[in-house]
């Protein structure tokens, strides 16, 4: 925290979020739908590559103040497995901006001690994008700060068809496939995502009311932020607020608030009441 505090200016809207964020209570991992890029362009009668291009500061904030607040795990929705459908200028754009990133951006990483990590199905992505893409992911490897994982060619549905898969082909290496069982643990285990902490806070941008194939089984339990902010006008102080709004949520994982206590003026609750009569019955 003291960190992010020395990088706003006292008195301003972000100085006044980040007094108001318990460092205590931050969010392991954040992950975010970056989307409303061609909404952006398209307000501003631009083509939607000006969009694309225009959403590279937020990244660059967004990962920033990550670090700053002590965030563990920031991943990205970069690029899905459907994407491919975008006509193919467009997809070359998102493919030069990446690699353009990767560029810009590595000095910062190594500076500020952030591991790069991307996630998907990566033998599909052009060559040279693979190439610079595994070099900034080996360069930082040691860096022990924030993770940023870049979820790029990623499908929540082929994420979980590729856990199970590595599972069979496990199987059968080692001999077991006749008695394998898969539970939770052993898909939990063949995710990308295997060596991080399932995300604390799901945040989308552009106000759309749905996650879009993105980290299906890791999110079962994340609090959801939606607001209209389209991503290229995302901003710390948007980002703050959505950890302050996260701050608010009771998080109770199925369970009930408060489990166990009895109200407070001691009297019996309905489901106290209705236990009771199940016994006498």
């Amino acid at each position: 925290m003291k960190a992010l505090l020395d990088a706003v200016q006292p008195g301003d809207k972000d100085w006044e979020l980040a007094q108001s964020i318990d460092p205590a209570r931050l969010p392991a991992h954040i992950a975010i739908i970056m989307d409303g890029n061609g909404r952006w362009a398209g307000r501003r009668r631009l083509p939607r590559v000006a969009g694309h291009q225009a959403g590279i500061g937020p990244v660059r904030s967004t990962v920033e103040t990550c670090a700053r607040l002590g965030v563990k795990v920031l991943t990205l929705y970069a690029f899905s497995v459907e994407n491919w459908k975008r006509p193919r200028t467009e997809v070359e754009t998102l493919w030069r901006l990446l690699r353009y990133y990767l560029k810009q951006e590595l000095p910062e990483l190594q500076k500020n001690d952030i591991r790069l990590q991307a996630i998907g199905r990566l033998d599909a992505l052009p060559p040279q994008v693979r190439r610079e893409l595994d070099a900034g992911v080996e360069a930082t490897s040691a860096n022990r700060g924030l993770l940023v994982n870049l979820a790029i060619n990623y499908g929540g549905r082929a994420e979980i068809v590729d856990a199970v898969n590595a599972i069979l082909d496990m199987a059968r290496l080692d001999g077991s496939i006749s008695s394998l069982k898969i539970d939770e643990d052993s898909i939990a285990t063949s995710l990308y995502t295997a060596s991080c902490p399932d995300p604390d806070l799901l945040i989308r941008t552009s106000g759309e009311m749905r996650i879009s194939n993105f980290l299906l089984w890791q999110i079962a339990y994340a609090e959801l932020y939606v607001t209209e902010t389209l991503w290229p006008d995302f901003t710390r102080a948007d980002l703050l607020q959505a950890v302050l709004e996260y701050q608010k949520r009771d998080r109770r994982y199925g369970g009930l608030s408060g489990a166990g206590r009895r109200p407070a003026d001691g009297g019996s609750s309905a489901d106290e009441n209705l236990i009771e009569a199940l016994r006498s019955s």
